[in-house]
Order: structure tokens, then C-alpha cells, then sequence
């Protein structure tokens, strides 16, 4: 794959900067509550930005930051992918008996395997979705609970023990290099990867474009069935990997591993400013988000609120992203209704 210049999307013919700075104000204002959440729980009990609290709160977003990465280019596709919480658990637990049948083997192989099953798994909805023409709620619910099923055949009532992995693979999951933890160094070089992958090159900038118009995509030589299958091997891939660092991260793992982070992912997604109707949002946004309901959640704890409150802010910031996001999409459809009018008034 070679980068070239982006791939024209419906959204190009709308005034420069119209959506651009929409987006910004929305990711600024993310940061804004982000700061404004930080202080003020810290006003209150100033152990909130301990050394051990921030650590311990990166370590916990790391995991969700990176399934945000492949349920963000699945989402630009106006799909969705709720498997992946399966797949974690999936990968954590077959992973970790991998280590306990091979003690000695090296950690980035481990690494490679949660990659590899993710995408074995990733491509099963990919057929269902590309070739299949089965919606991506229907297809990806569907496997969330074939995934999970296999799960628990697999496991069969059984449990990974922190004891019986290796202490260098526990020690990279809990371990840090200049002071940051090695996850969460991992992750935001993945998510650098990724957010020059989608913003500078040909290939992530199609997702873009399946998103925004897929006619029009078709029309621009997009193969649109190849693409979105590779989108949904992308995530099964990462959600994968994240398996692996899931278990590195808690050592103890069971066949309910990585239960409902589809709904933390998604959610952290879209609250960052990635468009559920397809082809907008940016990797920063969603790493945002991830991180602001990782703030919200860890300000509750040590608040003493209950649990209740914690999903409760999550939903409704989950409906405040999407009738924003609903806003900006009518405010855009009419501005290019609304164009043509315009340039034949003005001949």
C-alpha cells in the first residue's frame, strides 16, 4: 500500500473547515470536562492524582483505548462490531494456556497469536457483513455469543492462574519503561500508527469514504466488499492482541473475561466524536473518550458513589455524543442541500 493523496468523500464539497472545526470545539470541549472532572475529584481527595491512582487509571483505559482503535475503523464504515469483548476473552484465556504448555515461549509470539486467532475470528464477521450482506448488528451479536459459547466449551469451568504464568510476561503487563507502563506505551504507539494510517493514506481514508457514501465510493474504484472486510479483520486482530495484554494485565482470567467492553468501547468511541451514521471522527477523539470515561469511572470509586451512577453517566453521555452527532449530520445535509440553490442564484 503506498500513500497518496486522500480519497474524495461526499463531505469534501461542504465550506473548508465547516465539519473541522465542529469536530475540534467537540474534542475541546472533551478536554475541557476531562480537565474539570480531574481537578475537581482531586479538590476533594487530593490521593485522586497519587502517583499510584494515575497509574493504575492509565493501565485500566489502555485495554479499552485499543479495542477503540478497531471499533473506530469498523464504525467509520457505519458498521459496528460487538464481538469483541468474545474475542478478548477468547484470546485471553487460549493464550494463557499457551504459556502454561510452554513456559518458555517468548512473549511477542504470544503477542503474534492474539493477533492471528483475532483475525481468524475477525473474519468470520467480515464474510457475514462483506459477502454474507448480513447487517453488522445482526452478524456481530450473533458471533458475540458464538465466540463467547466457544468460550466457555473451551474453558469448561476452568481458570488461568496468575501463578502458573511466566513472572517476565506478568511483568511486562504490570512493568513500565521511563516511568509509563509498558501497555500504555504499546497502545499510543498504536494508536499513532493507526491515526496516520486513517488520516494520511489511500487505504485508511477509503473507510472514510465507505462510511460517508457507499455508492459514491464504488463509483471512485473503492472495492467496498474488500474493504470492509479487511475493517472487520482489523478489529477482530486487535481485539486479539488486546486478549493477550488483558492477561498480562490481570493474570487471573475466566471464561467471563472481557464481559461488556463492547459497550465501554463503543461508547468511548462515539462520546469522542466518532460518528455513528459513518465517515467522521478521529482516533484522538476516540482515545479521548476512552480516557474521560476512565476518569469518570476512577472519580466515582473514589468518591464512594455508587455503581450505579457510573453506568448511568457512561449512558448518558452515550446519548449526548449521538444527538450531537445526529446535529451536526442534519446541519451538513442541508448546507449541501442548500449549495446547488446557492450557485444558481449567484449565475
Amino acid at each position: 500500500m503506498t500513500r497518496s493523496d486522500p480519497v474524495p468523500t461526499p463531505t469534501s464539497s461542504t465550506p473548508p473547515g465547516l465539519l473541522t472545526r465542529l469536530l475540534r470545539a467537540r474534542e475541546a470541549g472533551l478536554v475541557g470536562l476531562l480537565l474539570l472532572v480531574t481537578l475537581g475529584t482531586a479538590a476533594i481527595n487530593p490521593l485522586f492524582l497519587g502517583v499510584g491512582s494515575v497509574r493504575d487509571l492509565f493501565l485500566n483505559v489502555a485495554i479499552i483505548a485499543l479495542l477503540v482503535v478497531g471499533e473506530t475503523t469498523v464504525l467509520l464504515m457505519k458498521h459496528v462490531d460487538l464481538s469483541i469483548s468474545s474475542v478478548v476473552g477468547l484470546s485471553a484465556f487460549l493464550s494463557g494456556s499457551l504459556f502454561i504448555a510452554h513456559p518458555g515461549m517468548p512473549i511477542p509470539l504470544a503477542l503474534l497469536f492474539g493477533l492471528a486467532l483475532g483475525a481468524a475470528l475477525g473474519s468470520v464477521n467480515g464474510l457475514l457483513v462483506a459477502y454474507g450482506k448480513v447487517p453488522a448488528l445482526v452478524a456481530t451479536l450473533g458471533t458475540l455469543y458464538v465466540f463467547r459459547g466457544v468460550t466457555y466449551a473451551v474453558v469448561h469451568g476452568g481458570q488461568i492462574y496468575a501463578s502458573k504464568l511466566p513472572a517476565a510476561f506478568l511483568t511486562f503487563g504490570t512493568g513500565s519503561t521511563l516511568g509509563i507502563p509498558n501497555l500504555v506505551l504499546l497502545v499510543v504507539l498504536i494508536m499513532l500508527g493507526f491515526g496516520a494510517y486513517l488520516g494520511s493514506w489511500r487505504g485508511g481514508r477509503e473507510y472514510y469514504a465507505l462510511g460517508s457514501n457507499a455508492e459514491a465510493a464504488v463509483l471512485a474504484g473503492i472495492s467496498v466488499t474488500r474493504r470492509t472486510m479487511t475493517g472487520f479483520v482489523l478489529s477482530g486482530a486487535i481485539a486479539g492482541l488486546a486478549g493477550v495484554l488483558y492477561l498480562a494485565r490481570f493474570g487471573t482470567v475466566d471464561a467471563t473475561a472481557g464481559t461488556g467492553l463492547e459497550l465501554q468501547v463503543i461508547a468511548a468511541a462515539v462520546v469522542g466524536g466518532v460518528s455513528i451514521n459513518g465517515g467522521v471522527g478521529t482516533l484522538l477523539g476516540a482515545g479521548i473518550g476512552a480516557l474521560l470515561l476512565g476518569v469518570m469511572g476512577s472519580a466515582l470509586v473514589t468518591l464512594r458513589a455508587p455503581g450505579f451512577y457510573q453506568q448511568a453517566i457512561q449512558g448518558a453521555l452515550l446519548l449526548g455524543a449521538i444527538s450531537v452527532d445526529m446535529l451536526v449530520s442534519r446541519r451538513a445535509a442541508k448546507h449541501l442541500q442548500a449549495a446547488p440553490e446557492r450557485d444558481g442564484r449567484t449565475k
